[in-house]
């Protein structure tokens, strides 16, 4: 696999604060890459150094080599292999889809005897062909998402960056647009050989998705792998513990000696207990419960999850 993302010491600071302080990034061909963490991290900073739309601090010798070309030095051929999707995509409202299309791609140099078979492609692909004529701002927020992926893709770009393409849609909505995701990086009919995806994205179900996930906080990506190595890294133990009264449940459990973190899971709790004392602190919570009749609780140990070795970094990272 060809490295279609190369970027070393990456730096931005504003008005002397780091919004991205020595970030390093490889994403080969063929992966999706998720970039995870709260906001302020500095994802979309990161995502705009790389597209070329924001110039990195000088004097950090730093590279930032898209499909091999040097944003810094050759900004329009890298920009030529990049589909950009920023958080706030701005369609023209009063242009129909097609219309849209036709414009974005007609700003970068695409020709109509190619625009037009490859917006229908494309549009076939992300499921809006019954939609050609339909108004931009009658589409709803879901279909606005696939037509600004529709209009990232219009010049067959390599490297996709896609900023929380899915923030503010339904669940159903963001199935769909991974779907797409997947089968575009596995070039099934509308995809260039080695397409590469980098997707910031708040959610951990999304990031479990990803080939390698890079945890951000501070403007610095502090771990990154595969989800499955990711998982690894956690010490200690995950008790899930589910029943009625989780906020009293929730305090009780973190009075618990060996417990590091209690959080809420929906309806649920994830109980981070230190390694070697998961036997002592079930022990101990079951006995609590039922002094405290909070009636009937349901403690077991899981896997951890995403959302667990995140939470864990993160306080490994204040410290």
């Amino acid at each position: 696999m060809s490295l279609l993302i190369n970027v070393e010491n990456l730096y931005k600071s504003f008005d002397g604060n780091y919004a991205v302080n020595g970030v390093n990034l490889h994403v080969s061909s063929g992966e999706i890459f998720g970039l995870v963490g709260p906001d302020g991290a500095g994802k979309t900073t990161t995502m705009r150094l790389i597209c070329g739309a924001y110039e990195p601090d000088k004097g950090k010798s730093t590279v930032i080599e898209v499909s091999g070309f040097d944003v810094m030095r050759q900004t329009e051929q890298a920009r030529e292999k990049i589909g950009y999707l920023p958080q706030r995509f701005s369609l023209y409202e009063e242009l129909t889809v097609l219309e849209n299309i036709r414009f974005f791609a007609e700003v970068r140099g695409v020709s109509e005897s190619e625009w037009r078979p490859r917006s229908m492609e494309i549009l076939e692909f992300v499921g809006l062909d019954p939609f050609i004529d339909r108004r931009a701002g009658n589409l709803s927020g879901g279909m606005k998402q696939k037509l600004g992926l529709a209009v990232a893709l219009v010049h067959r770009p390599q490297v996709l960056l896609l900023d929380e393409p899915t923030t503010g849609v339904d669940p159903v909505t963001r199935q769909d647009f991974w779907q797409l995701l997947i089968k575009l990086v596995g070039n099934e009919g509308i995809g260039e050989d080695g397409t590469t995806v980098l997707i910031s994205t708040p959610y951990m179900d999304e990031a479990a998705r990803c080939s390698r996930v890079g945890f951000m906080s501070g403007g610095q990506i502090i771990r990154k792998g595969t989800p499955s190595e990711l998982r690894r890294t956690f010490t200690g133990s995950v008790l899930e513990v589910s029943g009625e009264n989780l906020k009293i449940l929730r305090k009780v459990a973190n009075k618990i000696d060996g417990v590091e973190q209690v959080q809420m899971f929906g309806d649920r709790l994830h109980v981070h207990v230190q390694a070697d004392r998961e036997k002592k602190v079930t022990k101990r919570l079951k006995k609590k419960v039922e002094r405290k009749g909070l009636g009937d609780v349901t403690i077991r140990t899981i896997p951890p999850q995403l959302e667990d070795v995140f939470i864990q970094l993160m306080e490994t990272n204040k410290e």
